[in-house]
């Protein structure tokens, strides 16, 4: 039907014969197709308009957990494409109407969608987060007979040592992305997350993303500071690899 709704995942180069194997359940309509449109494939999935047509879809990016069972099947998707072959992810809840949508999609976006593929053939993206440590136990209370100016006295006091834990732990982040930045092919800062989200004791000084060549893996890795190199009362937190999100937003479709 040229009127159905396409969930669109990604966006690869068209390969004969297509090595991909189309058996990954997403869960989310009736099944992996490929679009293909002037050397680019695009994997879609039929989706019902009554969950994803326009109404339904904004009512639905109100229901976190809605959203985050879309979000999972899409990440399964892509991460498996991404097992495979160069993968350009799009965004979440990217959909077209039928067959003819998706390639004027392709279409629209062809010149970036290939530099992309350039850009993100044999790399991975790696994660790096920093973290200030919290006190290991928190100062003692003020004895009954002590002062209002020693308890203030005292409170300032914690105030200019936690104040100097944190800019050193910037300090510490910003020299640490430059280096990090010397060994990728690009890199993305992200806003700080925070800690009522991620659950994470301390403040995020360094939230990062890195494009690093397959082939430079373990020289990346090696420039990530073990604890012991670390300054006190900083953590540092690194995931991958991933497939590249962070360095595929210039190619998706407006």
């Amino acid at each position: 039907m040229t009127d159905e709704l396409l969930y669109v995942y990604a966006v690869l180069r068209t390969q004969e014969p297509q090595p991909l194997s189309l058996d990954t359940r997403s869960h989310l309509g009736q099944g992996l197709r490929l679009v293909l449109y002037q050397g680019l494939t695009a994997v879609v999935e039929p989706v019902a308009p009554a969950d994803f047509d326009e109404g339904p879809l904004r009512a639905h990016l109100e229901d976190l957990d809605w959203l985050a069972d879309v979000a999972r099947a899409h990440h399964g998707v892509v991460a498996d494409l991404g097992r495979h072959t160069t993968t350009v992810p799009l965004r979440l809840a990217t959909l077209c109407r039928g067959s003819s949508g998706v390639e004027r999609m392709l279409a629209d976006a062809y010149g970036p969608l290939h530099t992309a593929l350039e850009r993100l053939t044999g790399a991975e993206e790696w994660g790096v987060k920093l973290h200030t440590q919290p006190p290991s136990a928190p100062p003692p209370e003020a004895p009954a007979t002590a002062s209002g100016r020693d308890y203030l006295r005292r409170r300032l006091a914690d105030r200019r040592a936690e104040a100097d834990r944190t800019g050193q732990a910037r300090q510490e982040a910003e020299a640490l992305h430059h280096r990090l930045t010397r060994e990728a092919s690009a890199a993305v800062l992200h806003p700080p997350q925070q800690q009522q989200l991620s659950g994470v004791p301390g403040q995020n000084v360094l939230n990062a993303a890195y494009l690093v060549p397959t082939t430079h893996r373990q020289t990346f890795l090696d420039k990530v500071p073990t604890a012991d190199e670390l300054p006190p009362g900083t953590r540092v937190e690194i995931t991958g690899p991933w497939v590249p999100y962070s360095f595929t937003h210039t190619a998706e479709p407006a």
